[in-house]
């Protein structure tokens, strides 16, 4: 199953929209505050010794670029192409292996791991974004990616984000600058119940190692000067 061509273009226009300017994406915060606490929490499960590393919907590449400064191998796949461009200028000395790969579609996964052997997956975000029908294909595909010797590390929006979003949304001065564009263009995160994340991961045939909660860190702030933080879960899986 791949995603619509609706869906796509929506990312598409995004990323041809989105500045260049750290920080200007509603999501895009420093690794400091992202990919480097969700190291932390990932690198105990890593265990299989060498295994290349993939950024699930890598966006313009600014966690992809902090895994490439640890790991020899990364590899940071996407969805649009327009992000992929904004990955690859960010990245000139080419540290990163940017792929345009549309990771619902099982072919392509299964493609991949053909080419690259079992691997370590990163995926921060993804799921919520994607369209309910996509929602399941694309943990089969991490279950793909990871085969028999790799693990994921999956952090996604728990139900309470839903509410701090709506609120967002309807505020009377609308919504946050860097979140106005999210829905300007179609690709407003939608919700995923908190139960149905491990239903995914089983029916994939994948096992929770570890899990947790931990608030997923943007780059708007409130008018009083507080930084917005969305309630999430993470996950650790594999075989």
């Amino acid at each position: 199953m791949s995603v619509t061509s609706r869906y796509k273009e929506a990312w598409e226009g995004f990323w041809r929209d989105a500045s260049e300017e750290p920080g200007a994406v509603f999501w895009d915060a420093e690794p400091a505050l992202t990919a480097g606490i969700h190291l932390a929490l990932f690198e105990p499960h890593m265990t299989a010794a060498g295994l290349p590393v993939v950024d699930v919907g890598c966006g313009n590449g600014t966690q992809t670029r902090f895994l490439a400064d640890r790991y020899p191998h990364v590899i940071g796949v996407d969805l649009s192409a327009a992000a992929l461009a904004h990955a690859r200028r960010a990245d000139p000395a080419e540290q990163v292996d940017f792929r345009q790969v549309d990771v619902a579609e099982r072919a392509e996964a299964e493609q991949l791991h053909a080419e690259l052997g079992d691997m370590n997956v990163y995926m921060r975000g993804v799921l919520h974004q994607c369209e309910p029908a996509d929602r399941r294909p694309l943990v089969e595909s991490i279950a793909a990616l990871v085969g028999e010797r790799g693990r994921a590390f999956v952090v996604e929006l728990g139900e309470a984000a839903g509410t701090v979003l709506r609120g967002l949304a309807r505020s009377p001065e609308g919504p946050p600058p860097k979140l106005a564009p999210v829905f300007a263009h179609g690709i407003a995160p939608g919700e995923v119940a908190d139960a149905a994340v491990p239903q995914y991961v089983a029916a994939a045939g994948l096992t929770i190692i570890a899990s947790g909660e931990l608030p997923l860190v943007t780059t708007e702030f409130t008018p009083d000067g507080r930084r917005i933080e969305l309630p999430s879960k993470w996950l650790v899986v594999g075989r």
